[in-house]
């Protein structure tokens, strides 16, 4: 498929058809773009773009991909995003292309691309352009933008959701594989819903922020939008990684694989349960307990009660003046550029003082320590993500009152530090979708996707705003075929003679590093010249250069097996506080051979040799 490809020649965007056509030489990245391109055009003024990328700017990307995989068939095991296509909300910078945060009196023209925007461009991903949203990411109804309101797919009467209602609809619409928004309140949770997707919203600071305009900088999650949960885990996987820039940041740690076989979700008792008088989505929630008790697992219900006090402390407590910071001059200077419901909000940040941010933080505590019992009795919470939707005129009536309603489920989970996963549930009789969020305690982002996939795939509901189905192929990775984080300091890093091994192994590149100050590393006899790292017993060791690759079980064990003597596999400090698995040499064989830990790496004492 060279050239001008239709709009309805790409069936489908979801990320294991694409690599699998990829792969088999039937699709390129450029017939994508111009299906892609050509959907973008029909569709109209659809007010999800604030700003796209140049057309031939895509398509000079798009071109580049595709002589790039001609050239070395294996760049599809490196860059596990080869060739997808994706958005950014527009509070998330991107090089060279205006931030507006849906205020144009606010834009600026960043030089640099925010850091989970990078990756994702490292890893083959292809951006699209940058989506509308709620201004300054205040708000759940995806209607307070200069820019317009982007159209619900499904009901262009109703609201799109928001404060990421470009990126949802822009998923939905099929215009891209996936999106990046922002979730503080619910933003990347109630527009999976009203726009059949899914909505991760990860661990607090797993996912960079570095780049991002804040509401809440301390609170602020990056999201993604996906059609499957599998895509939306796969894109996190990439995404995903610690940041020193950003002091918010944190490695993912002690994440929680998998949910028992037999596993126990917590739901609101009855009189916590509102819908707001819509009782088809009521209808559809409690289906939804009884498919995931035909999955394994077993409800329980708990009082909700302290989990809407922590949610109620977002908009009466002082976080309200964390949004305030962000635009304080602005809101002072020209309080006239802000949208007018937008203003309200923010212009009430201003009346808390220092001593209420502490007494809300006390709070917050102690409301904490009463929602851990949960804990005790459930392996995760399921909530409906919204009780109703709203019309856009209703929304306009009453543009408070609804947008807290929409909250009533989701305002509580940034400030309690929770993993939450939004997925569709099903319809109502006017054709609107439905969803429920699985929420459980952070570094639960795996276990939650993998529960997640078995629900969409248990359902089989169609994908976003059109009729396609899941991918038979594209399901979460089981528990044997988990990822590991392999740390490779010689001859497997990327160039080197034996980096091969890692590509038909199913190796992806991660990232290069360095390990904590504490490696000696020394240069090995032997063919292909290797070095021999080996952990300072005195403690006066270095941090050394190290490359992470991302291996399955199976793929590491094949390393295993051809890593002979001195070298082995064991246990490496970064210099972040990680430890993963990495090359390692005994320390005796080390004897007599030269030392290069000055160069500081493997790479730098060949190049100091060259």
């Amino acid at each position: 498929m060279q050239g001008h490809a239709r709009a309805d020649e790409v069936a489908s965007l979801q990320l294991p058809v694409l690599a699998r056509a990829y792969t088999a030489g039937s699709l390129t990245v450029s017939a994508v773009v111009e299906a892609l391109l050509a959907r973008i055009a029909g569709a109209g003024e659809d007010h999800v773009w604030i700003c796209r990328a140049e057309d031939a700017t895509i398509r000079a990307r798009a071109a580049a991909l595709d002589a790039e995989l001609r050239g070395d068939p294996a760049v599809l095991l490196r860059r596990p995003l080869f060739g997808v296509p994706f958005a950014v909300k527009d509070n998330i910078d991107v090089a060279g292309l205006p931030t507006t945060a849906g205020c144009p009196a606010f834009a600026y023209i960043p030089e640099r691309s925010a850091f989970v925007v990078e990756r994702l461009v490292d890893a083959g991903a292809l951006l699209i352009g940058k989506t509308n949203l709620d201004q300054f990411a205040t708000g759940l109804v995806g209607t307070r933008s200069p820019y317009g309101v982007p159209r619900n797919p499904f009901d262009a009467r109703y609201i799109p959701g928001g404060s990421s209602s470009g990126s949802a609809v822009a998923v939905a619409a099929g215009l891209v594989s996936f999106a990046l928004g922002t979730d503080t309140a619910g933003s990347g949770r109630v527009p999976a819903a009203f726009n059949n997707v899914v909505g991760l919203k990860p661990t607090r600071g797993i996912v960079s922020a570095s780049g991002v305009v804040p509401a809440c900088r301390s609170i602020d999650c990056v999201s993604i939008f996906a059609f499957t949960a599998a895509d939306a885990l796969h894109v996190l996987d990439v995404a995903a990684a610690y940041d020193p820039t950003d002091a918010f940041s944190r490695p993912a740690v002690n994440s929680r694989a998998a949910f028992p076989e037999r596993f126990r979700f917590a739901v609101p008792a009855a009189r916590d349960r509102v819908f707001f008088g819509n009782r088809e989505v009521e209808a559809l929630y409690g289906r939804a307990i009884e498919e995931l008790a035909g999955l394994g697992g077993t409800p329980i219900e708990i009082d909700l009660a302290p989990f809407r006090e922590v949610a109620a402390l977002l908009y009466s407590g002082p976080w309200l003046a964390e949004r305030l910071a962000t635009v304080e001059s602005l809101a002072r200077g020209s309080p006239d550029a802000l949208h007018p419901v937008t203003r309200a909000i923010i212009a009430r940040g201003g009346a808390f003082t220092a001593v209420d941010a502490f007494r809300g933080l006390y709070r917050l505590g102690e409301l904490r320590q009463r929602t851990l019992s949960v804990w005790d009795s459930a392996d995760l919470l399921v909530l409906p993500t919204a009780g109703t939707i709203y019309t856009i005129a209703e929304v306009t009536a009453d543009p408070f009152g609804t947008n807290a309603n929409l909250g009533a489920y989701t305002n509580f989970v940034n400030l309690l530090d929770l993993a939450a996963h939004a997925i569709p549930c099903g319809f109502q009789a006017n054709g609107l979708p439905a969803g429920i969020t699985l929420l459980a305690p952070a570094f639960s982002d795996r276990a939650l996707g993998r529960l997640a996939d078995a629900f969409q795939r248990r359902l089989a509901l169609p994908l976003g705003a059109g009729q396609e189905r899941m991918d038979p192929g594209g399901a979460v990775l089981t528990k044997s075929e988990d990822r590991i984080t392999l740390a490779v300091v010689g001859a497997h890093m990327r160039g080197l003679p034996l980096n091969g091994e890692l590509i038909d192994q199913g190796g992806s590149f991660v990232e290069t590093t360095r390990t904590a100050a504490a490696y000696r590393l020394f240069a090995l006899d032997g063919t292909p010249a290797r070095p021999g790292m080996v952990r300072a017993a005195d403690g006066a060791g270095a941090a050394i250069e190290v490359e992470l690759w991302q291996l399955d079980v199976a793929g590491l064990g094949a390393i295993l097996a051809r890593t002979l003597p001195p070298l082995t596999i064991g246990t490496v400090e970064l210099g972040d506080g990680r430890r993963v698995k990495g090359f390692l040499c005994e320390a005796a064989a080390t004897a007599g051979r030269p030392e290069i830990t000055g160069h500081g790496g493997w790479r730098s004492y060949l190049a100091a040799r060259a």
